[in-house]
């Protein structure tokens, strides 16, 4: 073999031992199940204190990266494969090996951090009874949740128009809601990294996101644009994945667990707050008239906190900045995202993140 294609072996290798795991992963919940009990936490502990010591988002950078490579490489390389005859052997193959590592990094970190974790046994399935759920238990848990976010309503700090904003320090707050939710499941045991905001937040509130998980860099990262009243939730939910639990819905109901059960009010007020808006949401979409007059029944000041996810006139503050139309990235975003969803076993997509009021159902009334 000559000794320029032995480049290729260890990238070919890495791909083909990545397909070979992804299949198994897929025929046996068990190897899921221990790896993901087993193995992710002693990579995710390792490599999220290793990108945890840079304060910026190592998966942007990498995001970044790949863009410049695909914008400017490509067509460098081929230019250079026109005009450097007596090195074109060379230059294929520094370009075929830098591809083929290239793919195998991406192949390795997204099937270990992510793809497997969409195979095992669903974090609600261990720790949760679940059951049917007639409609009155959903109307009295959209009831009791209004209840709930009316108290604390009053407890929270408000700014100059009587809206909520947060003081609290919430990278700390975030990691020791995750812990003291690991006391009643374990899973969610181990290191946190310092939640990163993206630089680029702009193409994120375009996309609808709040926060992100970056199984390349295993990161948790958020949308440094948006209301920050969004934080505890975003960065409890984003965290969860750095524990294996990939499903949006689950990463959505642990959130609720962890800013809810969290020892500072303002989390809270935060983790009943955005229960409340998908239970509302549940109401409505479902038609559930019965329930309706509840809605009443929210407070003014909740009323000025819900449902805010971008800061006012932050569209047409932030126009200039806008390369391509929102209405396409958020449409390619949602679709991209439900894809993702669909071909890792989740025939629902991008609903899945609404199902976490089944979760809550499940919680607040579990089966016997």
């Amino acid at each position: 073999m000559p000794k320029l294609r032995k480049r290729y072996i260890i990238p070919i290798l890495l791909i083909t031992a990545m397909i070979i795991i992804h299949i198994i992963a897929r025929l046996s919940t068990a190897f899921a199940d221990f790896y993901v009990m087993k193995i992710f936490p002693v990579i995710t502990n390792i490599f999220s204190f290793i990108s945890g010591i840079f304060p910026f988002s190592l998966g942007e950078i990498m995001i970044i990266a790949a863009l410049i490579l695909l914008i400017i490489g490509i067509p460098l390389t081929i230019i250079l494969l026109i005009v450097k005859k007596n090195s074109r052997r060379k230059l294929s193959g520094v370009f075929f090996t830098v591809t083929l590592w290239i793919l195998a990094y991406i192949t390795v970190t997204e099937n270990m951090n992510c793809f497997i974790m969409y195979q095992c046994t669903p974090f609600s399935q261990r720790y949760l009874s679940s059951k049917e759920h007639p409609r009155s238990e959903l109307i009295a848990l959209y009831s009791a949740l209004i209840d709930k976010t009316n108290e604390l309503a009053l407890e929270v700090p408000r700014d100059k128009d009587d809206r909520f904003c947060i003081t609290a320090d919430v990278d700390s707050e975030a990691k020791k809601a995750m812990k003291k939710a690991a006391e009643k499941y374990p899973q969610l045991k181990g290191y946190y990294p310092d939640a990163k905001p993206v630089l680029f937040s702009y193409f994120m509130s375009q996309s609808n996101l709040s926060g992100i998980y970056f199984p390349f860099s295993l990161e948790a990262n958020y949308n440094d644009d948006m209301v920050k009243n969004n934080l505890p939730a975003t960065i409890c939910h984003e965290y969860s994945h750095l524990k294996g639990i990939i499903q949006e819905d689950e990463a959505n109901f642990i959130a609720f667990i962890a800013t809810t059960g969290s020892d500072n009010t303002e989390f809270r007020y935060c983790g009943y707050l955005e229960a409340l808006e998908y239970v509302h949401n549940q109401i409505y979409d479902t038609e559930i008239t019965e329930a309706y007059y509840l809605t009443d029944n929210i407070s003014e000041k909740v009323r000025r906190d819900w449902f805010r996810f971008m800061p006012d006139n932050y569209w047409e503050e932030n126009k200039k900045k806008e390369i391509l139309p929102t209405d396409t990235v958020s449409t390619f975003s949602e679709s991209a995202i439900d894809t993702n969803i669909k071909l890792n076993g989740r025939e629902e997509g991008i609903d899945t993140y609404s199902y976490m009021v089944d979760l809550l159902l499940d919680y607040y009334f579990p089966a016997e």
